[in-house]
């Protein structure tokens, strides 16, 4: 069916008139606003919000000086261990279903201890492909997989930067385990 003519409504623009042709209201704004950040960080002793990585770092800020919580920044992954110190994991396959980026990829197997049914034979979590949104950590029934402060995680490759099993769990005994309590 085609559109009525009596149905179209012509919509214009008022004129411009000579000043506000020439942007300058709005560059005098703009330049106010500019000059309200300024003087506003100036007067609080900042003159830059910028980091200075890595010569500082995100810990050294407190959240009253513009930096983040640990309990609110979401870095690189680890899975947690249990008691004995076997992987926590029970591979009931919540992470891998409600991971919105499709990043984690988990291959179960018959578990060898009495106390569960599965256990991830593989755990893979590509760390490039993440969003870091938490809804895995959120999911799991079990606490096993978690999101820690830690940011600093380089890789040279893409295939680094897939951690596994191992490297997930060396990530739990460097951030918990090792940890003065």
């Amino acid at each position: 069916m085609a559109i009525r003519d009596e149905d179209i409504v012509q919509l214009s623009s008022p004129p411009m008139n000579r000043l506000e042709s020439i942007y300058l209201v709005e560059v005098v704004k703009g330049f106010g606003t500019t000059m309200r950040h300024f003087f506003t960080s100036f007067g609080q002793g900042k003159t830059s919000r910028t980091i200075q990585y890595p010569e500082q770092r995100r810990e050294h800020y407190k959240p009253e000086d513009g930096g983040l919580e640990p309990s609110n920044f979401r870095g690189v992954h680890r899975l947690n261990r249990d008691e004995q110190g076997r992987v926590k994991c029970v591979a009931c396959m919540m992470c891998p279903t409600i991971c919105p980026a499709n990043c984690i990829h988990i291959v179960a197997a018959e578990s060898p201890w009495d106390d569960r049914e599965k256990y991830p034979a593989k755990f893979e979590i590509d760390e490039l492909r993440c969003i870091f949104c938490g809804m895995c950590e959120e999911a799991c029934p079990v606490d096993a997989i978690e999101l820690t402060p830690e940011y600093d995680v380089v890789g040279l490759s893409r295939q680094e930067m897939i951690f596994d099993k191992e490297k997930l769990l060396s990530i739990y005994d460097a951030t918990v385990a090792n940890k003065p309590m």
